[in-house]
């Protein structure tokens, strides 16, 4: 099968007949530009119940159908979606006459595939046990991986580059594996659309240049069932995202194509925006305010005061708003006597809620998952009573099928009162923010909070993001820290107090914003690290939802450049990960017909010596005139465009 642009082929390939827990009967490989990128792989289930489903079948029927779909959404790198794609449902008997379908399609950007189990109807409940999907590539291609120890993480590391063969078969590698299968072809290993399952992870298999799913098991579960099937039947969808160049995995809209539909009737009250936040200063001492930031009242007025003087819509109240969440912070315990419809002593969100209204502006609130998930009806009706908008729930740290599960309660359960959700410590996103857009934003990142405590926020760290963890979707980073370091001098705060302090150019964090995708973005530094600072009134024009998105250039770790436009303007942004400098050429064509005016941040001409130092202008952008735009090492540039067709 083919997609509907001849780009993207999926070969399939099964025998019948085959003896039980014999080999895979069902194979798969998919082709791009008529060449290789997947070779012949296997598909391989088990079930307690069937065993082996997919080691000796036979045909029932196939299915075929045309996708050709529009779809609007309240947020995002562009208002309206489109699903092109061919899909083919193959329908099986099993061995022990169970009956078991594949579902393959083949969309101009990738390759995709999911299972559907047996039914009810037979097997009231099903144990599975395993599920082997091989993903062998044609050739020992460089990739850029995110390698664990065991399941239980937040996913937040570095995604490494190396070649396929390199990667350690007892490592675990999460989703998505960015690999380059050629100089024409870039391809990701993802999941979409999972509902009801566990999470997938990767892993080197024995052949050469073979990964191998890999499913989280079930906590505590000592008969190993990765997946209790019950009511859903569908796995989720296994994706190999495709295109000629990297910036073009970023442009896609994979994921969220594969996803259920909307199941709101109004979205109108989801509202993206920028958020102030005090925790990466808690405890610290504001020279402007005179007193300790902390959970108090007198800290959250102070960033409410800073959110609207920047025209911010949020305010984001985190950590031990209703007290200490944690019995042993070593540990991360939580407290499980803390209430979330409480407030601790010296902090009262209700009152907050309405000194908020008044300049304009809308709080979120922090919560400990455990606690969310004892208190949820209660607490997120209470909190619509109360007028909050939105909250942020954390620590979840697994992405086994419990906590798949916990994810949709909480989706469903705070659409229903119209609240906002940010999932910390949280598993990638895989394109259920469509099915419930109130998914506002959703870490699973090793962001900025991380230059608290290491040096591992490294520029091409930073720049690797976009083409690896940012293909799953919207990516809570919190940018804009306005203390800087060169890489090689940086301290941590545990070394260096009392500030936090970021790694690179300011203009290196003023692009972080364009660059990144959350449409709730959370700005991580204090305002006394903002007020009077070049650069920051940047930060009261970028939005954080897109009517179109670009990406002019890049390769994961040394630069990007991307373009997105919000209205009649553009806002075009590059990070540059150095060491040396680098210059990219804006041309007016790029953006469409017509002469542009750009007002322009970028670094100084001895940025690299004056971090913070920046050269703004205003130009005029014409079909006869490029704009040169020069990157510092670990630096970068921002651009606000607005069109000129009277000229």
């Amino acid at each position: 099968m083919v997609s509907p642009n001849g780009r993207v082929q999926i070969r399939i390939e099964v025998a019948e007949g085959r003896r039980n827990n014999g080999p895979a009967a069902v194979h798969y490989a998919v082709d791009f530009d008529g060449q290789p990128v997947i070779v012949r792989s296997a598909l391989a289930l088990a079930t307690q119940e069937t065993g082996e489903l997919l080691s000796a079948v036979t045909w029932r029927a196939a299915q075929t159908r045309v996708i050709d779909e529009t779809w609007r959404r309240p947020w995002g790198k562009r208002p309206q979606a489109t699903e092109r794609a061919r899909e083919l449902t193959l329908e099986l008997t099993s061995h022990g006459g169970a009956p078991v379908a594949l579902i393959f399609r083949a969309a101009d950007d990738g390759a995709s595939f999911r299972y559907q189990l047996p039914g009810a109807d037979r097997y009231p409940v099903l144990h599975l046990t395993a599920e082997r999907t091989e993903f062998n590539f044609a050739s020992d291609a460089p990739v850029w991986a995110a390698r664990q120890i065991d399941y239980k993480n937040a996913q937040e590391t570095e995604f490494s580059p190396a070649r396929l063969a390199e990667l350690d078969p007892e490592r675990l590698i999460q989703t998505p594996l960015l690999v380059q299968p050629s100089a024409a072809c870039w391809a990701a290993v993802l999941e979409a659309d999972r509902v009801d399952w566990a999470g997938l992870w990767l892993r080197r298999g024995a052949a050469p240049n073979q990964i191998v799913s890999d499913l989280a098991p079930r906590p505590g579960d000592k008969e190993r069932t990765l997946v209790l099937v019950a009511e859903r039947r569908l796995s989720p969808w296994r994706v190999i995202m495709l295109a000629d160049r990297p910036g073009g995995l970023i442009e896609s809209d994979r994921l969220q194509n594969l996803a259920e539909p909307c199941r709101l009737a109004d979205t109108s009250w989801i509202k993206p925006g920028r958020c102030a936040w005090d925790w990466w200063w808690p405890g610290r001492y504001a020279p402007a305010a005179k007193f300790a930031l902390g959970a108090n009242d007198d800290t959250m007025r102070y960033f409410i005061d800073f959110a609207a003087e920047m025209g911010w819509e949020y305010q984001l109240v985190d950590w031990y708003w209703y007290g200490a969440p944690f019995s042993d912070m070593r540990s991360f315990t939580p407290d499980m006597t803390r209430d979330i419809t409480r407030c601790a002593p010296g902090i009262d969100v209700p009152a907050l809620v309405r000194y908020a209204a008044a300049k304009h502006v809308r709080l979120v609130v922090w919560l400990q998952w455990a606690h969310v998930a004892k208190q949820m009806e209660e607490a997120f009706a209470l909190y619509e009573k109360w007028g909050v908008a939105g909250v942020k729930i954390d620590f979840m740290d697994r992405n086994d099928q419990e906590m798949t599960q916990f994810y949709e309660r909480v989706a469903a359960c705070a659409a229903r009162h119209r609240l906002l959700v940010d999932f910390h410590g949280a598993y990638l996103p895989d394109g259920r923010s469509r099915t419930w857009p109130n998914l506002i934003t959703r870490e699973g990142v090793l962001g900025n909070e991380y230059n608290k405590w290491s040096s591992r926020v490294t520029p091409a760290h930073c720049v690797t993001l976009p083409f690896t963890r940012m293909l799953g979707g919207e990516m809570d980073f919190t940018p804009g820290g306005f203390r800087h370091s060169r890489p090689e001098e940086f301290k941590s705060v545990g070394e260096e107090k009392p500030a936090p302090r970021v790694m690179g150019t300011r203009c290196f964090q003023l692009a972080m914003p364009v660059v990144y995708e959350s449409a709730f973005t959370v700005y991580c530094d204090s305002p006394d690290a903002y007020r009077g600072q070049p650069g920051a009134e940047f930060y009261r024009e970028v939005p954080t939802t897109w009517d179109e998105t670009r990406v002019l250039d890049g390769f994961p770790g040394t630069h990007i450049v991307i373009a997105r436009r919000s209205g009649a303007r553009w806002f075009v942004a590059g990070m540059n990960a150095g060491p040396g400098e680098r210059e990219f050429t804006l041309a007016s064509a790029a953006l469409g017909a017509g002469a542009w005016h750009a007002q322009v941040w970028r670094d100084a001409a001895d940025a690299a010596a004056n971090l913070e130092k920046i050269e703004t202008a205003r130009v005029r952008l014409a079909p006869d005139a490029p704009l040169a735009l020069k990157m510092a090492p670990a630096g970068g540039f921002v651009a606000i465009l607005s069109n000129d067709t009277r000229e």
